[in-house]
């Protein structure tokens, strides 16, 4: 009666179609395959583990369309087979399966019919090659740690063995697929302590590579709490496109999926991008340099600059004079030996220029030689959108052996022509040593035209060249349909990263880093949505940083500011929207003061509730 009722169930929510008369034209099919008979029987025990068949007959003829989506939990070391009998779909192993054990066989996004190519909703087939079924469920969602958004097609594992080495050595004791919901349902699976890891199975092989996958983990142990019932809206399914029903299924875990920085430390790549510039790379982040020379050179004309990683090395050989044709870097570094330990190495990497670079170094026709060649290259730039918060921006291609940014001119032009002297003051990029923001002292105001000049020999560069005179002009937006964002945060009390996305989160707009309760301004926007990402920042690097999973240590974490159970912002034309945000509240769930105000707000709610907060606080990002 029990297997009656499941085939039943399996029938009724989607409607059966009827296929006893031939088709007479009308209407496009549009109804799912629907399952007539399961063998054996669902919930079944006692299944033999060797050479297991499972026939699936349908109500009409289907095909498997991503032979992928059949997945048996616990998985083996071959994926299921298949074969077409009529209308019915035989899955079968090519290896025994584990004796005395509850399997689950998930038929999600593999068959469609073969008319019309509508897809089978989806059915998880339990049995057991013992004597009995287990009983227990876990649920839960796989989001990307950046953007917070799902992952689909994730495998969620569950591991028996505690060691930090099971999930490389050996499968999973139970395993599932996420959906496009990023959604896992983990059923039937045992009364035990589990350590829980998902991974993006490039390889279909059911175990983590951490040189090509992504990887997620939970702190701490987890043992189940919940029966697995085959009523229960966790474990239905659904179309995914039915917004309201995927969102409304419980979840118990959530796991933040990143990907890992390489562990073991060697030189990974070197390339010559110059006469005198070159870089070379780290497998892993964190590379420490015990010293460094180039071979014939004394050891302070060579420039260094890591990137904030500490996985990517610029140099710079500060000499004038002809470069050879390759130059020998001695470098030495803390390297991971063969036993996986950290060991100071000395190598030498041979950075030779290519013929195109040869052909440029020696040029003696003057027709040959551009300007670019001749002059110390420099962009210099100013967005009217962000001028306020980043200034002006001065590159230069090379490092520079002179200075002199008292020489810059700064002044301005009100709407009526009349000139005026401003006072500026210079940011030095602590990432970038060729890059430099100027600053503007004076309040912008709209209407007036700012202009930086900066005059002709003032930088020189490494190549002994000096720049030509540029200036570069800026105003404020004057769209009167533009609108501001100002986000007010209270309840600061470390770093955090705070970044305004579009509004697919696939573009960092503007970005502030602030320790202290400030209102942090966003001014002029388009009208669209967007969203607001804000990161702790523990380390105070200013960066996002990823997570570890033999450390322990999951990525720094990010929280999507939510208003109205939606993470995007939509902000109309001529607007300007106070977004009021209490970190504690945000990152630690702790609850408001009963006088708080709300999170969301417009202005002229409370004009005077910015006021309390200081203006313009916080880092340029």
């Amino acid at each position: 009666m029990a297997a009656a009722a499941v085939l039943a169930s399996l029938c009724l929510p989607q409607g059966c179609a009827n296929t006893t008369t031939p088709p007479s034209g009308g209407p496009k099919d549009t109804i799912p395959p629907v399952i007539r008979k399961i063998t054996p029987l669902p919930g079944a025990a006692g299944v033999s583990a060797k050479k297991t068949r499972i026939e699936f007959t349908f109500d009409e003829y289907v095909q498997v369309k991503d032979p992928r989506s059949l997945f048996l939990s616990p998985p083996g070391e071959k994926p299921p087979k298949f074969k077409m009998k009529g209308k019915t779909l035989v899955v079968y192993f090519e290896e025994d399966l584990d004796s005395n054990r509850t399997h689950t066989l998930d038929l999600t996004g593999a068959v469609a019919d073969n008319n019309e190519g509508n897809m089978f909703p989806g059915y998880v087939f339990v049995f057991s090659t013992g004597g009995g079924i287990d009983s227990m469920m876990v649920t839960g969602i796989v989001q990307d740690c950046n953007t917070l958004m799902p992952v689909k097609g994730a495998t969620v594992m569950l591991y028996k063995d505690q060691s930090d080495s099971a999930l490389f050595k050996h499968r999973p004791d139970a395993a599932a697929r996420t959906d496009d919901w990023g959604y896992f349902a983990l059923r039937n699976i045992q009364d035990t302590v589990y350590r829980i890891y998902a991974i993006e199975d490039q390889n279909n092989n059911n175990m983590y590579d951490p040189d090509n996958e992504r990887v997620a983990f939970l702190d701490t142990l987890f043992r189940p709490a919940k029966m697995a019932y085959d009523s229960l809206p966790e474990l239905l399914k659904y179309d995914m496109k039915d917004t309201a029903n995927c969102l409304a299924r419980h979840q118990e875990l959530e796991l933040s999926m990143f990907r890992e920085q390489p562990s073991r430390q060697y030189i990974d790549n070197y390339v010559r991008t110059g006469e005198r510039s070159a870089y070379v790379t780290f497998m892993a982040p964190g590379a420490e340099i015990k010293g460094m020379r180039i071979r014939g050179l004394p050891a302070d004309k060579l420039i260094t600059q890591f990137n904030p990683e500490r996985d990517s090395l610029e140099l710079w050989v500060n000499d004038q004079r002809r470069m050879p044709d390759t130059l020998y870097l001695m470098v030495n570094y803390m390297k991971t030996d063969t036993s996986g330990v950290l060991v100071p190495t000395e190598e030498t990497v041979k950075l030779a220029m290519d013929a195109k670079m040869k052909t440029s170094a020696s040029k003696s026709k003057s027709s040959d030689i551009r300007h670019e060649d001749t002059v110390c290259v420099m962009t210099a730039s100013a967005k009217p959108e962000t001028v306020e918060q980043y200034g002006f921006s001065l590159e230069f291609k090379y490092p520079l052996i002179r200075e002199a940014f008292d020489s810059l001119h700064f002044y301005s032009i009100n709407p009526r022509q009349q000139e005026r002297e401003g006072a500026f003051r210079l940011v030095r990029d602590t990432a970038n040593i060729r890059r430099f923001s100027i600053m503007p002292e004076e309040k912008l105001l709209p209407g007036w035209e700012y202009i930086l000049k900066i005059p002709h020999r003032m930088f020189q560069d490494i190549n002994g060249h000096f720049n030509d005179s540029t200036q570069v002009k800026v105003s404020l937006p004057t769209d009167e349909k533009l609108s501001s964002l100002n986000m007010i945060l209270a309840g600061v009390d470390r770093e955090y990263i705070v970044e305004l996305l579009n509004e697919k989160r696939s573009e960092v707009l503007r970005k502030y880093v602030t320790d202290s309760s400030c209102t942090l301004a966003f001014p002029y926007l388009a009208a669209g949505k967007y969203s607001v990402r804000i990161t702790e920042d523990p380390n105070r690097n200013g960066i996002v940083d990823t997570g570890n999973l033999l450390g322990k240590r999951q990525p720094e974490k990010a929280v999507f500011y939510k208003i109205n159970d939606s993470f995007l912002i939509e902000i109309p034309e001529r607007s300007v929207i106070d977004q009021r945000v209490d970190m504690q509240v945000l990152f630690n769930g702790k609850e408001k003061d009963d006088d708080a105000e709300d999170n969301d707000g417009a202005r002229g709610g409370d004009p005077d509730a910015a006021d309390t907060l200081p203006e313009g606080a916080g880092s340029q990002g």
